[in-house]
Parts: structure tokens; C-alpha cells; sequence
């Protein structure tokens, strides 16, 4: 081990172009330094090096030799910068690394700083080469070789004069290069109309003179939360051009970068390739998109919404479908096919006439090539009908008549002519004070999910017998919107699939998603089971099935408590999902999901009070289950004839190896039970270690043995866990599956999580998910025993224990 260890190193890079001479770059870089820092070999053949203070205490770890799954090689892992937070509903093991950490490459955006960064580059007087997307081919693209050699160059070995933002941002700065991510540059086109939004996801105070290090930030709505992504400026070139997104100016740069940095979140250039508007601009403003077909499915309501979209700040796009062959081809009224357009202002005109007095809806809308393409019918700019209304108003809309690409429309002809509208409803977390004066906001809630196979990936409707095993949700709508006279609420639901657009390179494509809503008459009820899906219809449910990132619906639903069930479509497919729900009016979410618990059937236990009914408490913290909640238990059947002789000869056999003291060990408790259930079950017999766990779930002393009477209460288990087995494995297979092992375990009292049941079928199925007799009983000794623990340091019931780290370990370890 070296401490305070601080050197320096030169290296030489050397770049071509193929037109000239290789150019020649001489850089020093320096390790170590104050606070610390210090290289270290640990004997598991890892390499640590840390860099002291500036960076806030981070280092860098080389793995040398075996790595996961047993392969060999050197493995990189830059500490600080890799263990980001992490978003996934997946189960935590408190103390044991989890697999996000190790196996997701950009889970160490959130641990790169750009303030920490930024002074360590100062200081050492470097520029910042970004370790998370090096500039190399595999960050361009993942599944093929670059068609020629990129040449990876800074702004100012570009140009001469390089500026982040020359002139103010606008449509302007934005031309598609080589990639295939015109969906990503309508959306940036678009983003530039808000000068609030955009400084939000561009922050503008940056530039290539004052305290620049070669390093910037932006920031971008990730799957539910903003997340800050950083890079350095080596942008890929050939002949000294920008391949991908520019400017039209040479020396302006801010949407380069951009592209680079929304690039880096998604995993790679070519992971940009082909989308949707809508989801890029749901990344640049947390919004949730609605799709609207004007000419198949207008909502009557349409209006409405539009005014409230525009009230609450929210971005719109229009477009006209082009006819094949006729790309951009202008129609007579001046509208071109197949163009992005944006729905800048939607207002009630006061209008008055010798005739009429009185608000007609109108509609602004911008093309943004910004010159004399516009609409040419009524309202467009300097028609007869802007006579109608009064100077005063004409200055409140602030009216110009020039070829700048923006006219006004009536909202009938805007119906009439435009065929798609994307309204992208901004959430309350993307609006900031200033955004937000006259204006409305959504209330939202969202919840992050999983689909995990075995545990709760049950398909769509279709599949009832593994459908209610789908994550749901709960919303309670309380207030009818102001404005609707049927009393009803609005509602709209988001369903988005995760990180699919990063695993392409792994081969994965995107899912089949969709949701149902459910009205619920009791609203305390816990998880819907496949009864209830049986003989109850769904009040909604989303507009289609589809294999998108997202999709969403807005419903207008009665006061009252729902269940909202996402699913794929095909059972038994894993993924990992975002849902948001947004209303006019407050409401309450959460999830529905079982409170892991033991119900106590009654028998006394030796050192635990008979309370027949009572539930144990749940398995974390959480409230105690209501009167209303509270699960029955089946009761034991009584003995049948074949079952008390078996009792008489275990009673005999127990006095045989018992001996005088009437005791016996997990290896006499072994040869007694085996006796018997290798007779009535294909299993290899109960192991020591689970003998060894019925003796623990008795024995609160620690002698490591059971007396009759305690035997006689593990006996009577065993004869129900036995019933209970062989009634739920109805195929006869000799195992349960993780579905059959829910319905099992719930049947003899034990109430489980998704969370607690996952934990479960990784620890106690096969590599096909079966769970045998011999595994099933262990399972259901261990979990007994675990709660009962827990209850007797939770007498009150609160779900929560408190445990020195003696009792921790006893109980753990001994169970």
C-alpha cells in the first residue's frame, strides 16, 4: 500500500484528418495531491486511486483479474462518478451492492459534479475529458464500425472565435447532420419558443472564455427527475466540419453540445437514431404528450382543452400528414404537408359587428421556417375580417403583419385543416415561480414500478389467471374540475417504459405497454385478486396497447377511489416502468400492495400469547392493517384417519430417539420426518439446514432442541403446509410455481409484498422458477419465524422493531 502518493505523467495524442500531416497534442496530467490522495493494490487484486479533495474525496478503481460472471480481464470504475442514485423499484438490500451500480454505465451521472469538476480543472489547469463518454467510435455507435474516421476536436480548435449561444438562441441554430434524429431537432426547434424552458435545459451562462475548462452542463427531465448531465466539448468532426447537429452559424455551438449531452443520457449517438417529437420534449420540460387525430377522433371537448394547455404554459405542435411523394409540398391555403408547425397562443377574440357581439376561439400558429409561408384564409395576416375588432385588442395580442411565419387561424379552420395536435402538459416540478403567474397548474403524482418475471409480469387483461399479479395503483378524485358541468374529473395517466432506448445495444426493443382503470366501492381495500378482474368491468383504460416509450390517455372520471393496473401485453415480461397521474384537482395516490404480515391462527406458542386473529406486524415500517383489512386464515382441517395413525407411529418414533430426556436435534428431527414425507412427496428429503430451521422457529432458549410439545405444534404446520401444497400444485408437477406459491403461502396466513415475494422466488425456486416441497416448507418456517421475531419487538404493532446488534444477529442467523 502507497499513500500520498502524487505524480505526473505526459502524454502525446496524435490526430489526422487523412488531408495533411498528423497534428501532434502534448498534455500533462497530474494524480494526486492534497487531502489524502494515494494509490492502493488490494490482495482481490484491485487497484484504488484516489485524488485527494479537490474532487471531493472521488478516485478510480481497477479491478484486475475475475469480474462478474467469471470472466477475466481489467475492469474500470471511477468511484464517485458510477454509484449515481438509483430510480429502480426493484427491492434493496440494505449493506450488499446492487447490480445498477455494477452493471448500469451511466449510473455515475449523478455523481459527476459540475461545480467539483469544474475547480479541479481550474486548478490543475486542464480541460476536462469526460470518462463516462469518451471520445472513441464505441460513443457514436454500438452496433457497427464508423463508415470513415471521426476526428474528435474542440469549439476552439474549430473555429476561431467559438460562442456557446452567439446572438440568443433560436429555431435557427438547429441543422441536422448525418444522424437520423430529426425527431430530437423539431423538439430543440420547439424548446426554443420558451425562453424560460430553454435557459432551464440550456443553462446560458457558459462560454469559451471566462473560467473555461473544455466543460458543460444541461439539463434534462430523466424518468422522473431532473437530472443534470455534464460533457466536455469534443465533438466528433470530419474535414473540420460537425458531423451531427450544428448551428448555421460555424461558431455557435450550444446545440452540438446539447445533442452530445442528450446523447450521453441515452447511451450513445446512434441511440438516437428514429422517435418521437414528443418524447424529446417530454425530457426537456417533465410534460406528459397527448396525441389528438383531428379528423378521426376530435374530442368535443377539444376547445377546453387547448385554452387550459395554453393556460398552464403548456407546448403545442401541429402537423398535416403528407401524401407520398409530396414531402413539405405547399397546399393552395398556404399550409405545408408533412412540416412540424407550433400552436404558440389559443384566445377567445372579442369581436363586434352590426350583426353579431361577441368571443370567437382563435388559434396562433408559427411555422418555424419564420418567413412568407403562412395560412391565407380567414384571419391570415391583413384579411378583411381583423377589421372586426378594435385597436386595443389588437394591441393585447400584440398583432404584427410581416412574413415571420406566425398568422392566426379560427379554432374551425384550424380543425379543418391541421390533422395531428401534441399538447405536452407540463408538470408542476417544471415550472418555476416566474412560469407559473397566470397561470394553472396539473397536480401530479407518480410512482416507479417493475415487471419481474415470476413475481408480477402478468399481461394484459386477456391473460385473467396472471392479470391481477400487475403492479396497481390507487387515485382518489375528490373535486370536479371548475368548469365541468357533468361534475366530473379530469384525469390523465402516463405510463412510461424505462431506459429502453439505452438497451438497444443489449438487443431489446421496446415493449408492448397499455393500462386499465378500475372503479373501486370499497376505497381501503388491499391488492385486487383474480375474482375481482373475474366479475368486474373497467371504467377506462388507455387508447391502445402500443410498442412506445410512453403512452397516455386523458379520462374523465366521476368522484370516487380507482385502481389503476399497467401491464404488458404478453405475461411475463420484464421491464421497468415510470407512472404519472395528473389532475385539476388534488388528489391521493399510492400504491396497492400487500402489507407483508403473519396472521396467527390461534394455537399458543411457547413464549408467545395465543391472540387468535391478530395479524403480526407488518415486515417494515407502514401502518397497522384496519378491522376492514385484516385477512382470515383457513382453518386447520381436522385430522383424517391415514393422518392420526401417522401422528401415533411420529409419537412412538420421537419416544424411540427422544431417549429419556424427550428431546431431539435437527439430525433425529431429519430421520423422523423423512420417514414420512419422502412417502407422500418426489423430494430428496428434508435437508439439515431446513431441520435445522424447524428447530429454531421453536427453540427461543438456543438448546438447539425440540421437546414433544413443540414438536407436536412444527408437526401440526407441516400437516397444513403439506394440504396446502399439494391443493395448489394442480398440476400435479410435485412443484409450485411462483403464482402457486402466492396463493399457497397467503392461504396458511402469510401476507406478502411484490418486494417480500421477489426476495422469495430468487431464493428459494429453480433456475425455471419452481419451488419444491422440501424448499416450500423452509421457505415457510423461515418466514414464520422472521415475523414472530419481529412481532415480539413490535407489541404495539407499528412496523417497526428495534434490535441491538446481539438480537439482530441471533434472530437472523438462527432462524
Amino acid at each position: 500500500m502507497f499513500s500520498n502518493f502524487s505524480g505526473t505523467r505526459t502524454v502525446k495524442t496524435f490526430f489526422s484528418d487523412g488531408t495533411g500531416p498528423p497534428r501532434v497534442e502534448t498534455k500533462t496530467y497530474s494524480i494526486g495531491g492534497p487531502g489524502g490522495s494515494n494509490v492502493g493494490f488490494s490482495s482481490g487484486g484491485d487497484i484504488n486511486i484516489g485524488f485527494g479533495d479537490s474532487f471531493g474525496g472521488r478516485g478510480a478503481r481497477f479491478g484486475v483479474g475475475g469480474g462478474d460472471g467469471g470472466d477475466s480481464g481489467l475492469g474500470f470504475r471511477f468511484k464517485g462518478f458510477t454509484s449515481g442514485g438509483d430510480s429502480s423499484p426493484r427491492p434493496k438490500i440494505e449493506g450488499r451492492p446492487q447490480r445498477t451500480e455494477r452493471k448500469n454505465p451511466f449510473a455515475g451521472l449523478k455523481d459527476q459534479i459540475y461545480g467539483d469538476i469544474k475547480s479541479k480543472c481550474l486548478q490543475e489547469g486542464i480541460l476536462f475529458e469526460d470518462p463516462e463518454f469518451p471520445a472513441e467510435d464505441t460513443t457514436i455507435f454500438f452496433s457497427r464500425a464508423p463508415p470513415r474516421r471521426f476526428d474528435w476536436r474542440r469549439p476552439t480548435e474549430i473555429c476561431n472565435n467559438p460562442e456557446f449561444i452567439a446572438e440568443g438562441a433560436s429555431r435557427f441554430d438547429v441543422r441536422q447532420g448525418e444522424l437520423g434524429d430529426c425527431w430530437l431537432l423539431a423538439a430543440v426547434a420547439s424548446l426554443t419558443c420558451s425562453k424560460e424552458l430553454l435557459s432551464k435545459v440550456v443553462p446560458p451562462d457558459q462560454n469559451f472564455t471566462n473560467d473555461y475548462c473544455g466543460l458543460f452542463r444541461f439539463n434534462f427531465w430523466h424518468q422522473g427527475e431532473w437530472q443534470e448531465v455534464v460533457v466536455d466539448d469534443r465533438l466528433p468532426t470530419y474535414n473540420g466540419q460537425l458531423v451531427f447537429m450544428h448551428s448555421t452559424q460555424k461558431n455557435e455551438f450550444w446545440s452540438a453540445l446539447l445533442e452530445k449531452a442528450y446523447a450521453k443520457l441515452n447511451g450513445s449517438y446512434e441511440a438516437l437514431k428514429g422517435g418521437s417529437t414528443s418524447e424529446a420534449m417530454e425530457d426537456f420540460t417533465g410534460g406528459v404528450t397527448e396525441m389528438f387525430e383531428l379528423r378521426a377522433k376530435t374530442p368535443p371537448n377539444l376547445l377546453k382543452i387547448m385554452l387550459k394547455a395554453f393556460e398552464r404554459g403548456s407546448l403545442m405542435g401541429c402537423s398535416i400528414d403528407a401524401d407520398a411523394g409530396r414531402i413539405e409540398a405547399e397546399l393552395p391555403n398556404g399550409l405545408i404537408m408533412g412540416h412540424a408547425y407550433s400552436v404558440t397562443s389559443v384566445n377567445m377574440m372579442d369581436i363586434k359587428t352590426p350583426r353579431f357581439e361577441g368571443q370567437i376561439p382563435m388559434v396562433r400558429v408559427r411555422n418555424p421556417w419564420g418567413n412568407e409561408c403562412e395560412w391565407k384564409g380567414a384571419w391570415s395576416d391583413k384579411s378583411r375580417e381583423w377589421s372586426l375588432i378594435t385597436e386595443d385588442e389588437k394591441a393585447e395580442l400584440g398583432l404584427t403583419f410581416s412574413d415571420d411565419g406566425e398568422f392566426w387561424m379560427s379554432f374551425k379552420d384550424f380543425t379543418e385543416n391541421f390533422q395531428k395536435l401534441e399538447i405536452c402538459n407540463i408538470g408542476p416540478d417544471s415550472l418555476n415561480e416566474e412560469m407559473l403567474t397566470n397561470k394553472k397548474r396539473w397536480e401530479a403524482h407518480k410512482e416507479n414500478g417493475a415487471w419481474t418475471r415470476r413475481v408480477n409480469a402478468g399481461g394484459c387483461r386477456n391473460y385473467l389467471d396472471t392479470f391481477w399479479t400487475n403492479p396497481q395503483y390507487r387515485i382518489t378524485l375528490t373535486d370536479p374540475d371548475d368548469d365541468d358541468d357533468d361534475d366530473l374529473c379530469t384525469t390523465i395517466v402516463a405510463l412510461l417504459q424505462k431506459d429502453r432506448r439505452k438497451k438497444r445495444k443489449e438487443g431489446l426493443d421496446l415493449l408492448t405497454i397499455g393500462y386499465v382503470i378500475y372503479k373501486l366501492d370499497d376505497p381501503n381495500r388491499g391488492p385486487l385478486d383474480v375474482k375481482f378482474f373475474k366479475y368486474n368491468a373497467s371504467v377506462a383504460k388507455s387508447p391502445t396497447f402500443i410498442n412506445m416509450r410512453e403512452v397516455c390517455g386523458r379520462h374523465q372520471l366521476a368522484p370516487g377511489t380507482y385502481a389503476i393496473v399497467p401491464s404488458t401485453f404478453e405475461p411475463q415480461q420484464e421491464g421497468e416502468f415510470l407512472i404519472r397521474m395528473f389532475t385539476e384537482k388534488a388528489n391521493q395516490s399510492g400504491e396497492i400492495d400487500e402489507q407483508t404480515a403473519y396472521v396467527d391462527d390461534g394455537r399458543r406458542r411457547p413464549g408467545v400469547p395465543s391472540q387468535p386473529g391478530r395479524p403480526l406486524a407488518p415486515a417494515g415500517p407502514s401502518k397497522p392493517l384496519p378491522d376492514t383489512e385484516k385477512p382470515k386464515v383457513e382453518e386447520r382441517p381436522a385430522p383424517t384417519a391415514e393422518e392420526k395413525f401417522q401422528e401415533k407411529e411420529l409419537k412412538e418414533r420421537f419416544k424411540r430417539i427422544a431417549g429419556e430426556d424427550m428431546e431431539i436435534d435437527p439430525y433425529e428431527l431429519k430421520d423422523i420426518l423423512n420417514v414420512v414425507f419422502t412417502k407422500e412427496f418426489s423430494f430428496p428429503g428434508f435437508a439439515i439446514d431446513s431441520c435445522r430451521s424447524m428447530v429454531a422457529m421453536h427453540d427461543g432458549d438456543l438448546s438447539g432442541k425440540l421437546g414433544y410439545d413443540e414438536f407436536k405444534d412444527l408437526w401440526a404446520d407441516l400437516r397444513q403446509w403439506k394440504g396446502v401444497f399439494k391443493e395448489y400444485d394442480r398440476d400435479k408437477s410435485g412443484n409450485l410455481n411462483s403464482l402457486e406459491l402466492r396463493g399457497a403461502l397467503h392461504s396458511v396466513g402469510f401476507r406478502l409484498s411484490n418486494k417480500t415475494l421477489q426476495s422469495i422466488v430468487m431464493r428459494y425456486s429453480d433456475k425455471n422458477g419452481n419451488i419444491d416441497f422440501g424448499d416450500f416448507v423452509l421457505c415457510a418456517v423461515r418466514l414464520k419465524t422472521m415475523l414472530t421475531s419481529f412481532r415480539g419487538r413490535d407489541p404495539e404493532n407499528k412496523g417497526i422493531a428495534p434490535y441491538d446488534i446481539e438480537s439482530f444477529i441471533q434472530t437472523t442467523m438462527y432462524s
